[in-house]
């Protein structure tokens, strides 16, 4: 069975979420892991030339969220570039080389200023919802709240391979010569406010955010359950293949009324069926026809043109 298609607009918000390979903690922090993948993050908003912006994002030890804008089909390469080079930078500090990435990733498009909000509450709820740790503010890994409390802007090392291996260098073994002091370069991770929010001011944006954590913090201590803590979770290897991992269907987006689900769904649909119409087409040799606006067609050798081949 094929994955589903992937449907984006011309400008819009998703909710992006990427799970490590069996779900292993192959993410999982460390001042290291933090550094490379910030500036993985950095480079690759930068690489995306502001037609990606970030709003939101959290690092668990098997998975990310982002909650981005993107126009076009642009959140397909910016998600390209970054997984890659998570998978070779982070891959090499905890010495994998195997898959690195379970499965694509999701991206669900988030449709009204309640839902993004909820989604940012969903991101400063990781760490203290699964019981890891008391306080949102006590997760180990990279989060985007020390930023939507502070500064917007972060900085961090973005560890240039290319210049080391046009370099020659003598030492092109191991992790140490890769993420030598030589091939840092500074990069820059700004966080944009929620669309909802531009309107306020950066003490009340930060009250909001305050708002969000209080609640969830809230909740976490109703439960009354054991929390594993910040040690703890820095201590686990990250080969480590979790015995049981949350499996539930990807919504097709988010909203915070039936009304617009019901229109994105109908959206939805109508896209499916010009796309495989379209696709039929092309596959016979219709070279002219035009599939949907963001789309990609499918990775084939048209019957028209294999009689060439």
């Amino acid at each position: 069975m094929g994955w589903p298609l992937r449907m984006f607009q011309e400008e819009g918000y998703y909710f992006v979420t990427s799970r490590c390979y069996q779900g292993r903690l192959l993410l999982r922090p460390s001042p290291e892991v933090n550094e490379v993948v910030g500036g993985v993050l950095a480079r690759a908003l930068q690489q995306s030339a502001d037609t990606v912006r970030l709003h939101a994002f959290t690092f668990a030890s098997n998975h990310f969220h982002l909650l981005v804008w993107a126009r076009g089909a642009a959140l397909a390469g910016f998600m390209q570039y970054l997984r890659a080079n998570l998978s070779k930078k982070v891959g090499k500090l905890v010495d994998w080389s195997g898959s690195f990435w379970e499965r694509r990733y999701s991206a669900e498009p988030v449709l009204d200023d309640a839902a993004l909000v909820g989604r940012l509450r969903y991101v400063l709820a990781h760490g203290v919802k699964e019981g890891l740790v008391e306080r949102s503010a006590e997760w180990p890994g990279l989060t985007c709240l020390p930023q939507l409390l502070g500064p917007a802007r972060r900085l961090f090392q973005w560890f240039n391979w290319t210049k080391r291996w046009s370099k020659r260098s003598e030492d092109m073994a191991g992790a140490q010569g890769r993420f030598a002091p030589e091939w840092a370069e500074p990069v820059e991770l700004e966080l944009a406010p929620l669309p909802c929010w531009e309107g306020l001011g950066e003490e009340e944006r930060r009250r909001a955010v305050r708002g969000l954590v209080e609640g969830v913090e809230a909740e976490a201590r109703a439960q009354d359950t054991p929390v594993l803590g910040a040690r703890a979770v820095r201590a686990q290897h990250p080969h480590t293949r979790p015995e049981h991992l949350k499996r539930s269907p990807r919504p097709l987006g988010h909203a915070s009324t039936r009304q617009a689900l019901k229109e994105l769904r109908e959206q939805y649909r109508a896209f499916v069926a010009a796309f495989r119409e379209a696709a039929a087409r092309w596959r016979w040799g219709d070279f002219s026809v035009r599939f949907p606006l963001f789309s990609f067609p499918p990775r084939v050798v048209p019957r028209g043109m294999a009689r060439f081949l």
